[in-house]
């Protein structure tokens, strides 16, 4: 196994999660601008519904009306209604662009860092619309190349989009580790092109898949990187 150079990194639910203004509460306050009476209640089955149906563009191109359909069914399954209820939906989806609708997490910042004192590459790879390089400086993280899929083209797991990734770095498939909250586009996108993988469970939904870790703390280990 070739020497690990490189660690590639996900963004939503990796490094960051969304703020208030993403969550049930943000979403009855657009609601409420767009004349729509939104109930905070209903948000969390109205986002699984809306999941059920999600349905990624069959050549894996980046498509905000995509988003902008997901975001609409969650409206509706609130109580949305109307064209108003499209509108909320866009509003919405573009809030999911501004860095400051998102915290990192607690161990995001020493994970990094610790990969860094290893003397390792750091890569974003984020399926958005926002430029990730404006979204690791507002958030003070230091990294060495990234992409999105808004600006590239297509959506994880095709490979084109880990390549660019990895050439910017100057590493191989097998010298560089991709690390992600999904399965499908973060672990065995970036396993079918060669790469190793691993997945962050934070709350312990896939307790058979491995390697996980539950925080990017224990990254290091997993990585081979402590003895």
């Amino acid at each position: 196994m070739a020497a690990l150079r490189a660690v590639l990194f996900d963004v939503d639910f990796t490094l960051a999660r969304p703020g208030p203004e993403l969550g049930p509460e943000g979403y009855a306050r657009a609601g409420e601008r767009r004349g729509l009476r939104l109930d905070p209640a209903r948000y969390e089955d109205a986002r699984a519904s809306a999941l059920v149906d999600l349905r990624r563009h069959p050549e894996l191109e980046h498509d905000d009306e995509i988003w902008f359909a997901f975001s609409e069914r969650i409206i509706r399954g609130m109580g949305g209604t109307g064209t108003a209820a499209y509108d909320c939906a866009v509003e919405i989806t573009r809030s999911w662009e501004r860095h400051e609708n998102f915290e990192l997490y607690d161990d995001a910042l020493p994970a990094l860092a610790a990969l860094r004192a290893a003397g390792l590459r750091i890569g974003l790879v984020s399926n958005s619309a926002r430029d990730v390089h404006e979204f690791a400086l507002h958030h003070a993280l230091e990294i060495d190349a990234g992409i999105s899929s808004f600006h590239h083209g297509k959506t994880k797991p095709h490979a084109s989009i880990f390549r660019a990734v990895l050439d910017l770095l100057g590493v191989a498939p097998a010298e560089a580790a991709m690390v992600g909250d999904t399965i499908g586009d973060d672990v065995e996108g970036a396993r079918a092109l060669g790469m190793r993988a691993v997945l962050v469970d934070r709350d312990g939904r896939h307790p058979q898949f491995e390697p996980r870790v539950a925080t990017l703390l224990d990254l290091p280990a997993v990585l081979g990187l402590e003895a």
